[in-house]
């Protein structure tokens, strides 16, 4: 059933990808706030704020700062994507 909605193994839908994607590729992962998220995806301030942002605090994908929205070491794993100043060194 979860995959007819597009719920993949940790519960995420389309649209929590595509937030966590979109802070991830458009804004390095953050700080941004929430209406330009909003902006980027498409959505209401609101409903991201209301629906889908607790879901993915709660899960451990993006964290609420004093500047704004980022996301996690987590989120980055989760998307397959290289978090910036994480990738090894010559010597490491």
């Amino acid at each position: 059933a979860l995959k007819a909605l597009n719920v993949d193994e940790f519960g995420l839908d389309d649209m929590d990808n595509r937030i966590l994607m979109a802070i991830i590729e458009k804004f390095k992962g953050g700080p941004v706030e929430i209406t330009t998220i909003a902006t980027a995806v498409g959505e209401e301030p609101g409903t991201i704020e209301e629906v889908y942002e607790p879901f993915l605090i709660q899960e451990g994908f993006m964290q609420r700062t004093a500047r704004g929205r980022e996301v996690t070491a987590k989120a980055y794993e989760h998307l397959g994507k290289i978090r910036p100043g994480s990738a090894g060194t010559l010597f490491s």
